[in-house]
């Protein structure tokens, strides 16, 4: 057996085996499989594509190249979820304190956040003292103390994955759903949750672009999922808008506490209360109709947002800010964002609003970036409100005082109309 081989086969379009799949990710682990040969395989599997055998073989490649968490102690009750990227989605910090104060074990590792969209552990580091990292039998000791804990994701977990990933990035392998697939569902199954909700955006936000590539992604992850003994959800959403009003770090916590006491932005919530209740669905072994009313009521109750301060306190953040939410939008600068003329809003291209975001400090280019956490921005008006020239559409917030090339990415990524633009659906489909 060769690399030579392996890849001349699937240049062919011939389907290749566990072995020959085990082959290429142990050599490029150990180094005698060089860049340029796995470079070659991965655009030939981009150009061919791969069955269902081979992507559940490179899955299982991928998992078994590092440490797997053991969450058996939790029984059939841990739960995860995982979304495929956003801007705006602070969905973890409002779904998992809801599905712990209702059962759920939520025991999670998050990553950071990379271009234009946030990553969780981001938004959790901007709290003050929050610690993302702890020693395992602290992280399982809070699971079972108060049934939740969010850290950053382990480099000893998949990372056959984050190799190759940093290998897809710059050589346009990225778009391959069998790669997608197996990269995402990697680090679930070595994150040993024994239910898993998965969140696929498509839009201009997001790495699938339609809901049937989405749809396309979620059905592969979903088999794969259940090959390995797990219970797998998913809901394609729609990611052309960004979601709820705050984009950023500090701003996106202050929105989690929004929705958390009843007062969040229509759509965000939707979600939400969706994901939330897809997940108490699967760990509690209950119709999702049932799920739902928990759910609602674990929020209206204040349950929700007392386990969020319980979660934050566990691990060293300072819960000043949940009685008094508006501390989070403390900066050194702000400025507001004016409509240009009046009308209806009918366009928020999302990534261009990320990237706005970006240019106030809230995201980065090189994971090695510092970030504002401060930096973000806030809408007042969203997709399909109207607005009169001179209108607040958003205020933008950062520690420099240095705001035109935000401006200028809104300008844009924001569009009004005289026309009123159809509705655009949130939840295209739970699979």
């Amino acid at each position: 057996m060769s690399i030579y081989e392996i890849i001349t086969k699937k240049k062919q379009g011939l389907e290749l085996t566990s072995e020959e799949i085990d082959f290429f990710i142990n050599g490029y682990m150990d180094g005698s499989v060089a860049d340029y040969q796995a470079s070659a395989l991965l655009m030939a599997i981009c150009l061919k594509g791969m069955n269902d055998r081979e992507t559940f073989y490179l899955t299982k490649a991928m998992l078994n190249s590092g440490e797997c968490v053991d969450l058996s102690r939790f029984s059939t009750y841990s739960v995860d979820k995982h979304s495929t990227g956003g801007v705006g989605d602070k969905t973890t910090l409002i779904v998992a304190p809801i599905v712990a104060c209702l059962g759920g074990r939520v025991a999670k590792m998050s990553g950071r956040g990379l271009g234009f969209t946030g990553g969780t552990v981001d938004k959790l580091e901007s709290i003050t003292g929050y610690k993302s990292q702890l020693a395992p039998e602290c992280f399982m000791s809070q699971v079972e103390k108060i049934g939740i804990c969010v850290v950053g994701q382990s480099g000893n977990l998949a990372p056959a994955d984050k190799k190759l990933y940093a290998l897809r990035d710059v050589t346009a392998t990225i778009d391959s759903i069998p790669l997608i697939a197996s990269s995402i569902l990697s680090k679930k199954l070595a994150s040993g949750s024994h239910n898993i909700v998965l969140d696929v955006k498509c839009g201009s936000g997001a790495f699938m672009k339609t809901s049937n590539e989405a749809t396309l992604l979620a059905k592969e992850m979903i088999k794969i999922g259940k090959s390995f003994g797990r219970n797998v959800r998913a809901l394609v959403t729609n990611m052309d808008i960004p979601l709820g009003y705050a984009v950023g770090n500090r701003t996106e916590v202050w929105e989690a506490i929004q929705v958390l006491s009843g007062k969040g932005e229509k759509r965000l919530s939707e979600i939400c209360i969706s994901l939330a209740a897809n997940m108490v669905s699967l760990c509690k072994n209950i119709d999702t109709g049932l799920a739902k009313s928990l759910v609602l009521d674990a929020i209206s109750s204040g349950k929700a947002l007392d386990k969020l301060s319980e979660w934050i306190c566990y691990q060293g953040g300072d819960i000043s800010f949940i009685d008094k939410p508006e501390k989070l939008l403390k900066s050194s600068y702000k400025q507001e964002y004016r409509a240009k003329s009046d009308g209806y809003i009918c366009k928020m291209v999302a990534d261009k609003i990320g990237y706005a975001s970006m240019h106030l400090g809230a995201g980065r280019v090189k994971l090695e970036d510092k970030i504002d956490y401060t930096a973000g921005i806030i809408f007042n008006k969203s997709y399909g409100d109207y607005v009169k020239s001179g209108e607040v559409i958003a205020t933008m917030y950062s520690s420099k005082n240095y705001f035109d090339e935000c401006i200028l990415a809104l300008d844009d990524a924001i569009k009004i109309s005289k026309n009123e633009p159809l509705s655009e659906a949130l939840i295209f489909d739970v699979i």
